[in-house]
């Protein structure tokens, strides 16, 4: 009874234009989100990494902001990240965020729904600081482990370092180490870094293996100091 008083709700709220993906999986769901905006936020719920391609997608439009460059810093107020796990956001930061009608994540405009495209030819949202898909990836990007059944499955179930099945006790790992991305690639144009957060920097090994390569990259991470306190 009640998804079907929230089918009710759903098709009276929802306009003539809307994007075809989103309505089949609404109508077509074993509990139907009541509203329009439910309905966005539930897709890309269930397509995490589709939702990570297009927040990558929409910030190479514009690109960083003149005169960005990453940092971090223990000052929160200033909006910048306290470390480097979390992935470079220009537009969160105080000095370069476009304000309400743009994604504090990509920068671009935000449209009706959290939508980042004007299907409706409304303008922007003005209340919004963020797209739908941007909400998704960011959380993706800072939490990956939450996807590792996802992770799983698109790694056919196999382990990377072995190519042996994987083990219950599988974990989420960044190929290239966080650290390795702030020593050595933060200079490197914005959003490319982003990628280090998303698919084409994770995989899942198990845990032997992920404790080998942790005790490897501690070692290089303590050679690399070493070698900068002597020089």
């Amino acid at each position: 009874m009640a998804n079907q008083r929230a089918l009710a709700r759903l098709t009276k709220s929802m306009p003539d234009i809307f994007p075809v993906a989103v309505r089949t999986r609404a109508l077509s769901s074993a509990f139907v989100p009541p509203m329009p905006r439910l309905a966005i936020d539930s897709y890309w719920r269930a397509h995490p990494l589709r939702a990570a391609r297009l927040a990558r997608k929409l910030a190479t439009i514009g690109g960083a902001p003149d005169g960005w460059t990453w940092q971090i810093s223990d000052k929160r107020k200033n909006g910048l990240p306290a470390t480097f796990r979390i992935p470079p956001a220009p537009y969160r930061e105080k000095t370069h965020a476009r304000g309400p009608g743009f994604c504090c994540v990509c920068g671009q405009p935000v449209y009706r729904f959290g939508w980042h495209a004007d299907l409706w030819d409304a303008g922007r949202n003005k209340n919004a600081n963020w797209h739908s898909a941007c909400v998704v990836a960011w959380q993706f990007w800072n939490a990956p482990s939450g996807q590792a059944k996802l992770l799983r499955r698109v790694q056919g179930r196999r382990c990377v370092s072995t190519g042996k099945r994987l083990w219950k006790d599988a974990e989420v790992d960044h190929r290239v180490p966080l650290f390795r991305v702030w020593s050595d690639f933060r200079n490197a144009p914005w959003p490319a870094l982003l990628a280090y957060w998303g698919l084409p920097n994770l995989q899942v090994i198990n845990r032997e293996s992920h404790a080998a390569k942790c005790a490897t990259e501690a070692r290089d991470r303590q050679t690399a100091r070493m070698s900068e306190l002597i020089g």
